[in-house]
C-alpha cells in the first residue's frame, strides 16, 4: 500500500492529526534511522520510541524554528503521546513496522513542547522566570 492511500485510511477514521503532521512525522523516522546509522552502519531500522521523539524534535527546529509550535499546534500535536498516536496509527495501516515490545505508552512525554518549540525562543528574561 502507498504511504498516501494509508493516511487517506487513517484520516478517514481519525482526523486528529492533520495529513502534514504524518508526513512530517515520516521524514522525522527517515532522518532519525539516517543519523542513527551514520554512528551505527550495522543498527537495524528500527528506532525507539524515544530515539523517534528526540530525532521529531531535532529535524523540527532545524526545519521550522521558532514556527514549529505553532504549525504543530495547527496540525493537532500538543504533547508526544500524539506522536505516538500517529505512530501506532500508521503500524496498523502497515506503513511502520512494529516490535512485540513497542507499545504506545512508550511515547509518554519525554518532553514538554512548550519546553522543546517555544521556550528555545523566549527572550532571556522571559525563559529564565519560567
Amino acid at each position: 500500500m502507498h504511504f498516501e492511500q494509508a493516511l487517506k485510511n487513517i484520516i478517514e477514521r481519525d482526523q486528529r492529526f492533520s495529513p502534514d503532521a504524518y508526513l512530517f512525522l515520516k521524514q522525522a523516522l527517515d532522518h532519525t534511522v539516517e543519523e542513527h546509522t551514520k554512528t551505527d552502519p550495522d543498527m537495524s531500522q528500527h528506532v525507539t520510541a524515544k530515539e523517534l521523539l528526540l530525532g521529531f524534535k531535532e529535524l523540527a527546529l532545524k526545519e521550522f524554528g521558532p514556527m514549529a509550535s505553532t504549525l504543530f499546534s495547527e496540525w493537532g500535536l500538543s504533547q508526544c503521546s500524539d506522536i505516538g498516536d500517529m505512530v501506532f496509527n500508521l503500524i496498523e495501516e502497515g506503513m511502520f513496522g512494529k516490535q512485540d515490545s513497542d507499545k504506545r505508552s512508550d511515547f509518554v512525554e519525554l518532553y514538554a513542547f512548550h519546553d522543546a518549540f517555544v521556550a528555545p525562543y523566549l527572550p532571556k528574561s522571559i525563559s529564565n522566570k519560567a
